[in-house]
């Protein structure tokens, strides 16, 4: 299912959004012409990593650190062990879509 979220335009540059697509929770980061995908919650603490911050293709968990790499959901140090799940985004027109069935 590929869902409009909005204008590449609307999303703030460097920072994460949170958004709701039914039950899915999902953090997206643009960079630039770029917007990537991953699941909001961390897999060790629970934290919103729309909250976290941005440092080139990773975002950091804001409650204990842990970096999640943005194409991948894979993280990078301790304390988490699990990745998060990773959406595919399409930017057409201008406007950002993402795909939720398939998410890896």
């Amino acid at each position: 299912m590929q869902v409009e979220i909005a204008p590449i335009d609307a999303l703030p540059d460097g920072r994460g959004v949170l958004v709701e697509v039914g039950d899915d929770r999902i953090a997206l980061f643009r960079t630039g012409e770029t917007v990537h995908a991953i699941g909001d919650r961390c897999s060790h603490a629970e934290a919103s990593l729309a909250e976290g911050d941005l440092f080139d293709r990773e975002v950091e968990c804001p409650r204990h650190g842990s970096p999640f790499d943005l194409e991948t959901g894979q993280p990078g140090a301790l304390p988490a062990t699990t990745p998060v799940p990773v959406y595919p985004v399409t930017v057409e027109d201008g406007i950002v879509y993402l795909t939720i069935e398939g998410a890896s």
